[in-house]
């Protein structure tokens, strides 16, 4: 039977995250900085708890790339702490004030961004997202109950634990920051149903994941089921350019989700592009899945069947189309979207603006990589979470997006 008590949890943290939102600009960044001191302080025990995790996971032949990100450093946690003092450094959005005017009877009317209130994260085998969204909800103001994974229980613990050794020296409930420490499913369950205490949710993992959690969550859910990212080559692209952009967004890390997915050539240049495309992707041994018409153009490509185009491979394979027009990539594309990142190749300016104007995933791109689909590539600094829904925030989420806004009135004694 478990201790654990998720409605005393979310309680607390509710009253915690009344505290955050008074907390001053100047406070939080003083409270973050010690806070990535005392990671590093720490290090010999965050690297003791990591080690009972790598020792679990090794135990229960977890993948090399689950235990690689599963894996502390010295280095690693340097990386961890640094993260936190750059997000101290970030502008702080809460107590901003925008469109302040006038209304013809003199009061004046304006909105103010204000905290969310107290935030679930729920991840799989990533110890870093203790760290990561501590400090972002911290900076906004917010209370965070994180829920991870088995697989990283220890190393997320005394990651905490080092956390609440700085908030207890600045005087700051330690409820503001707090950390499921059993990760049995009936008390995730339970965590989904407290809307009266919890205000978001927003998961980070496998599809499967997001999908428990947005079937069993009475409390708004941000969701990103997967990222099936398009690159487009136009009849008027720079193949040289086009080139780039498939190596960099399908090989550079093809395990995020901002990696390619597909890729689709207009028929105009498809026999000198997939000419090149397979010259560039044979030596990353990429598996490429073909429409009939483009397999030809590679040695080992496999005839894709329908549900691909659909795929998020999250590894080195890619779908590939030759289309026939423009418009053919657009439907396409809006079929088979899901809403995370689309990439068009082209010269031509006129078809660039068509694109951006038809295509209404959250981030949509010119001539540019689709790995520049990130927080801090996009100038937010960092995120928590990517969100492909478009209630309440879309794309890459930053310090602004875990924050609302709040109507302001000024008046002199105007009465109705």
């Amino acid at each position: 039977m478990t201790s654990v008590n998720i409605k005393a949890i979310c309680q607390q943290a509710k009253i915690a995250a009344l505290q955050l939102a008074q907390l001053s600009e100047a406070d939080k960044n003083q409270l973050l900085l010690a806070m990535a001191d005392q990671l590093e302080a720490d290090t010999a025990l965050i690297l003791a708890g990591n080690a009972k995790d790598m020792a679990a996971g090794r135990e229960k032949q977890l993948a090399e790339a689950m235990l690689d990100r599963l894996l502390l450093t010295e280095e690693r946690i340097k990386t961890l702490a640094n993260a936190v003092r750059y997000i101290a450094a970030l502008p702080d959005p809460v107590g901003q004030i925008r469109q302040m005017a006038p209304r013809p009877n003199g009061i004046q009317v304006g909105k103010m961004r204000i905290p969310l209130g107290v935030i679930a994260m729920i991840y799989e085998a990533r110890p870093n997202v203790t760290a990561d969204a501590g400090a972002l909800c911290l900076k906004s103001g917010n209370a965070v109950i994180l829920r991870g994974g088995r697989e990283a229980l220890q190393s997320s613990l005394a990651i905490a634990a080092s956390l609440h050794k700085a908030m207890a020296q600045q005087g700051i409930d330690p409820a503001a920051i707090s950390v499921i420490s059993d990760p049995d499913r009936a008390l995730l369950l339970e965590l989904l149903q407290q809307k009266d205490s919890v205000d978001l949710v927003i998961p980070r993992g496998g599809e499967g994941l997001i999908h428990f959690v947005s079937d069993n969550s009475k409390i708004p859910v941000i969701q990103h089921y997967k990222g099936v990212c398009h690159l487009y080559v136009d009849k008027e692209a720079d193949l040289e350019k086009a080139i780039a952009l498939l190596i960099n967004g399908k090989v550079q890390r093809p395990s995020a989700c901002n990696s390619l997915e597909t890729l689709l050539v207009h028929q105009a240049v498809a026999p000198e592009f997939l000419r090149l495309a397979a010259a560039a992707l044979a030596p990353h041994q990429v598996e490429v899945f073909a429409c009939e018409q483009s397999a030809a153009y590679f040695t080992n490509a496999v005839v894709a069947q329908p549900q691909q185009f659909d795929t998020e491979y999250l590894r080195l394979a890619i779908s590939l189309k030759i289309v026939a027009s423009y418009d053919d990539a657009i439907v396409h594309i809006q079929q088979h979207s899901s809403n995370h990142t689309e990439v068009i190749c082209t010269q031509d300016i006129s078809t660039a603006q068509r694109f951006l104007k038809q295509i209404n995933s959250a981030v949509v791109m010119v001539n540019a990589s689709s790995r520049f689909s990130d927080g801090g590539e996009l100038g937010l600094g960092a995120e928590i979470g990517i969100s492909t829904s478009k209630l309440h925030a879309y794309g890459p989420m930053g310090l602004e997006s875990l924050t609302t806004e709040k109507y302001i009135v000024i008046g002199d004694g105007q009465t109705r």
